[in-house]
C-alpha cells in the first residue's frame, strides 16, 4: 500500500505517527506541506519521503487531506489529474463536505470526510467518519484502520458531521477551558498552583473514565455527587444563576453554524 499526507501540521503528524505507529512501512508513505522547512522536518523524523503534492499523490492508493478548509478546492485542482482512480481520498478539512470533495476530483473518486479531534496525540482521540457516494465497506474499512491507531472511530450519516464538529471536534478547547477556570479558582482558594493542576486533571480524567465505563447517564452521576444542602448543591447552584448549561448549548450551537459556513467557503 503507498499512501500520501497532504498536511503535516499538527494534526497532520499525530496522523502520520499513529499510521507508522499501526505497521506501515514509512518507505511507502509520502508527505507534503506548503512550508518546506516542515516537511522536510517530518520526513526526517519519521523515514518517510517529502514530495510535491502531485508526485505524493501519484502511486498512492490512500491520500489523506489534512490541510485548511480554504486551501482545499485549489490543492483538489493540483492533485485530480494525476490521481489513480481507484485511490481513496480521506479529508480530514472541517466543514468541507464530501459533495465539494466529489466535484472537485474525476468523477466516481472514492472519498470519505473525517472530523478528528487532538487527542488522538495521547491515542484517545474520537474520529467521525462519513463517506461519500462512491466510497465502498472496504474504504470506510481502510479510513478507520488508519484512525483507529490514535482512538476511537464512529460512522456517521454525513448530515450529522457539522454537530460532530462542535462536540468532539473542538471539545477539547472547551474542557481545556473549564480545567483551566478549576485550576485557577483552586489557586484562588490558596491551593498551591501544582497542586491544583494535579487535582483538576485527575479529576478531569478520572470522570471521563467513570461516565465511559459505568454505561451511566451524565445526570446519574452529578446526583451521586450532590448531597442535599451539601457543597457540590451550592457550587451547581451558582452554575445555574450564571446559566452555564445555556452558555454551552449556545457555545456548541455557535461551532456547528461555524463549521457549515466552512463547508460553504470551500465549495
Amino acid at each position: 500500500m503507498m499512501g500520501a499526507v497532504l498536511g503535516v501540521g499538527v494534526m497532520g503528524e499525530i496522523i502520520l505517527r499513529g499510521w507508522l505507529a499501526a505497521g506501515v512501512d514509512p518507505t511507502t508513505i509520502a508527505v507534503t506541506d506548503q512550508r518546506a522547512e516542515r516537511q522536510a522536518e517530518v520526513a526526517a523524523r519519521y523515514g518517510v519521503t517529502g514530495l510535491p503534492s502531485v508526485a505524493a499523490v501519484r502511486d498512492a492508493d490512500t491520500v489523506l487531506i489534512i490541510v485548511k478548509p480554504q486551501d482545499v478546492p485549489a490543492l483538489l485542482g493540483t492533485i485530480s489529474p494525476v490521481l489513480r482512480p481507484d485511490a481513496l481520498v480521506v479529508s480530514l478539512a472541517a466543514g468541507v463536505t464530501t459533495a465539494t470533495l466529489e466535484a472537485g476530483l474525476p468523477a466516481g473518486q472514492p472519498v470519505i470526510r473525517v472530523m478528528p479531534n487532538t487527542p488522538a496525540s495521547v491515542g484517545e482521540g474520537m474520529a467521525v467518519l462519513s463517506p461519500g457516494q462512491h466510497a465502498k465497506p472496504a474504504h470506510l474499512d481502510r479510513a478507520s484502520q488508519i484512525l483507529a491507531a490514535v482512538g476511537r472511530v464512529e460512522v456517521v450519516p454525513e448530515k450529522y458531521q457539522d454537530a460532530v464538529t462542535a462536540i468532539s471536534g473542538s471539545g477539547p478547547a472547551y474542557i481545556m477551558l473549564v480545567a483551566e477556570a478549576m485550576i485557577e479558582a483552586g489557586v484562588l482558594l490558596g491551593l498551591p498552583r501544582a497542586t491544583a493542576t494535579a487535582l483538576t486533571t485527575q479529576t478531569i480524567f478520572g470522570s471521563a473514565k467513570l461516565l465511559r465505563d459505568s454505561g451511566q447517564h451524565p445526570t446519574l452521576l452529578r446526583e451521586s455527587v450532590t448531597s442535599p444542602g451539601g457543597t457540590t448543591a451550592a457550587a451547581l447552584r451558582e452554575f445555574e444563576t450564571h446559566r452555564l448549561t445555556a452558555a454551552f448549548m449556545d457555545a456548541m450551537e455557535a461551532a456547528c453554524q461555524r463549521s457549515q459556513a466552512l463547508g460553504r467557503e470551500a465549495a
